[in-house]
């Protein structure tokens, strides 16, 4: 049986891990003393986190492979140039938001979001050395032992937030809602962020490229800060909070490099498919901003543009399907589902949806299938829960209490609920 204990276990023991093998020492990239973390110790945490982290903000983009193939080789170039040797990795997000993060022992990841707004490799190289430099330099290790880990840990994952989740429509639309919300955000401060940009410039510079991609970098932030209209950017500026003091200081430190490559062309092929693709992703934007205002039909009808678009992007068949099960059309939803999962089988939300739908229309064992899928690729308790589901469903009492069990310890709504089930179940003598 799957298990949200098992990994609560494990993060537990993480934290006491961390706790204990923290000490004083320099930091390699700095020459500063802290309170520094074993290695081996940051490669594990990153390693546990890393999987989790990018279900949990909208999986890999995989219409173009390419692209994660192109941000790789940048990456290790500029990685390479690291005095601390950690097995980096890089991914690209299938994420709106123009963001990139790192974790311990060098896992990044950059969202396509960000990649649209850049002009050259030279900008997407002082990304991705600003990165390193946060895992190279103990950032997110520090931030990541601060947070304590349970708090932005895979049992985070707790979707469907504010929804009853015996309202199967409800729980399927807050799903995708609050995906993301609770991944792991590194809060940098000033002293960090500024190490970052300091450092993160002589990686890319002696990798071979132009020290003003980061000055422009900058300041593409900055006007992004200024012209902020929504909550989209609001973990962005959390994360990495951008100034004018920033502009300067990468200005001033350019200013005594050399000039090196920009690569204008060989960025602008590789984020061809991208931009050639953003029509369809504004339309997807507006569409999941109308479902929030209640406007199914207009979301359907933009949805069903975006997927003109692009038929390849499994996200806008998520989404179909949510709209479509929230009007009470489980067939059509459970195609759209189905279409989603064809595309990218790599992403938990579409056979969350299509376990949902199948659990609503008592289909038990394809359920299941499709549950247990979902949760080995991010364990939510929103699985687990209609795991139980089907269980009961099945005639399989005992398996399901042993669900309920796990998923009350999630709390929230879907702990509520499994705790009125097991009331149900379990009646006090």
């Amino acid at each position: 049986m799957l298990t949200l204990h098992h990994h609560l276990r494990a993060l537990i023991a993480l934290i006491l891990v961390t706790t204990l093998a923290t000490a004083c020492s320099v930091n390699p990239v700095t020459g500063k003393r802290q309170l520094t973390m074993p290695v081996a110790e940051q490669i594990r945490l990153g390693n546990q986190q890393y999987i989790p982290s990018q279900q949990q903000q909208g999986g890999r983009y995989v219409v173009d492979p390419d692209l994660n193939v192109y941000v790789r080789q940048v990456g290790q170039a500029v990685a390479a140039q690291s005095e601390v040797k950690l097995p980096y990795e890089f991914v690209v997000l299938n994420n709106n938001v123009p963001n990139a993060w790192a974790l311990p022992g060098g896992k990044i990841a950059v969202n396509r979001g960000l990649l649209v707004l850049l002009d050259d490799e030279a900008q997407l190289a002082a990304v991705l050395g600003h990165e390193v430099v946060h895992a190279a330099a103990e950032h997110s290790a520090n931030q990541m032992t601060r947070q304590q880990i349970l708090g932005v840990g895979v049992l985070a994952a707790t979707v469907a937030a504010g929804a009853a989740v015996e309202d199967d429509k409800a729980a399927l639309i807050g799903a995708g809602a609050s995906v993301g919300a609770q991944a792991f955000q590194a809060h940098y401060g000033r002293s960090q962020e500024l190490e970052a940009d300091f450092y993160g410039i002589d990686y890319m510079v002696s990798a071979g490229y132009d020290p003003d991609a980061a000055v422009e970098l900058q300041q593409k932030f900055v006007a992004l800060s200024k012209g902020q209209q929504s909550d989209l950017l609001s973990n962005l500026f959390a994360s990495h909070p951008p100034s004018e003091e920033r502009v300067a200081r990468n200005r001033e430190k350019a200013s005594t490099l050399p000039d090196g490559k920009r690569n204008r062309a060989a960025f602008q092929e590789a984020i061809a498919q991208l931009k050639k693709d953003q029509p369809a992703y504004d339309k997807h934007q507006l569409a999941e901003q109308a479902a929030a205002k209640g406007n199914m039909d207009e979301a359907l009808a933009l949805t069903e543009q975006a997927i003109k678009l692009q038929p390849n992007e499994s996200l806008f068949y998520i989404t179909k399907g949510q709209i479509l099960f929230s009007q009470d059309k489980a067939a059509a939803a459970k195609s759209a589902f189905a279409e989603a999962n064809s595309r990218n089988p790599d992403y938990f939300m579409g056979f969350l949806g299509l376990g949902i739908c199948e659990a609503q229309q008592k289909n038990w064992s394809a359920a299941r299938t499709a549950l247990t899928q979902s949760a080995q690729l991010l364990p939510t308790a929103t699985a687990v829960f209609y795991l139980g589901e089907v269980e009961l469903g099945s005639g399989n009492r005992e398996q399901a209490v042993g669900y309920y069990q796990q998923a009350a310890s999630a709390g929230g709504d879907i702990g509520a609920a499994a705790e009125r089930r097991l009331a149900q179940l379990q009646p006090a003598s």
